[in-house]
């Protein structure tokens, strides 16, 4: 494991952490994304290198913690091979004091969506920056849709007060397309007083696959933070 002096990346890894060690031997986890997830699956490949951690098999996320979960020698399967999910970790972009969420600033959502949902303990990771009172404070929430359903769709947002914008690739000429090969929506709200009919009626719009509002799901918020420059993580 490499020091950072860097104290929110310090921060990161001891919530990181925190959340691996909440994993027991013989567990189906699921595998989340972002950069704080990605310290839990480095924890979890520690802890079962060191033996102190055995016969876990991971459900990732993204072709993201698919790729680190290999790196760190943590065990992969398919939701085709399980019938449940013990434990599902993962970041979220905003949560609010009831626990919901808005996922998907790394584009993975959808099957974010479908594990941690399906997980039997739900935990999110995050840096205090991330709470918020209300959802859509700071972030937009990112909707996928097919392809040909694009325009039709983003007319259909703007009718329920949205406003769409089509997420633009980083490094990469036109839009970002998710792992299930489909483009990305991100969508600015006024107000979201009640988030979860805005997800149901987000995803009844046809040719949207899903969205990053996640209600009703949470079991456990880990937060860090820097005090004092030392990073500590307190529970929501």
């Amino acid at each position: 494991m490499t020091a950072t002096a860097d104290p929110v990346q310090l921060m990161k890894q001891e919530v990181g952490k925190a959340a691996a060690n909440l994993v027991k031997s013989g567990s189906i986890v699921g595998l989340g994304t972002g950069s704080t997830t990605a310290f839990t699956i480095q924890f979890l490949g520690d802890r079962l290198k060191s033996g102190e951690l055995t016969d876990i098999v991971g459900i990732p996320t993204s072709f993201q913690s698919e790729v680190l979960a290999k790196q760190y020698g943590v065990p992969l399967t398919t939701l085709d091979a399980i019938d449940h999910i013990d434990i599902a970790i993962d970041g979220a972009d905003e949560v609010d004091p009831n626990k919901n969420l808005i996922k998907g600033g790394g584009a993975a959502h959808t099957r974010e969506k479908v594990v941690d949902y399906l997980a039997n303990q739900f935990i999110v990771v995050v840096d205090s920056g991330k709470l918020v009172k209300r959802l859509g404070e700071t972030f937009a929430v990112p909707v996928e849709i097919i392809p040909m359903a694009i325009t039709p769709a983003m007319q259909a947002i703007t009718k329920l007060g949205g406003k769409p914008e089509i997420r633009m690739g980083v490094k990469k000429a036109g839009p970002v397309i998710t792992d299930q090969g489909n483009m990305v929506v991100d969508v600015r709200f006024d107000n979201i007083s009640d988030p979860e009919n805005l997800e149901k009626t987000l995803n009844n719009i046809p040719g949207v696959l899903e969205n990053g509002i996640f209600v009703n799901c949470v079991d456990k918020v880990l937060i860090g933070e820097v005090k004092d420059h030392k990073p500590v993580v307190r529970e929501m």
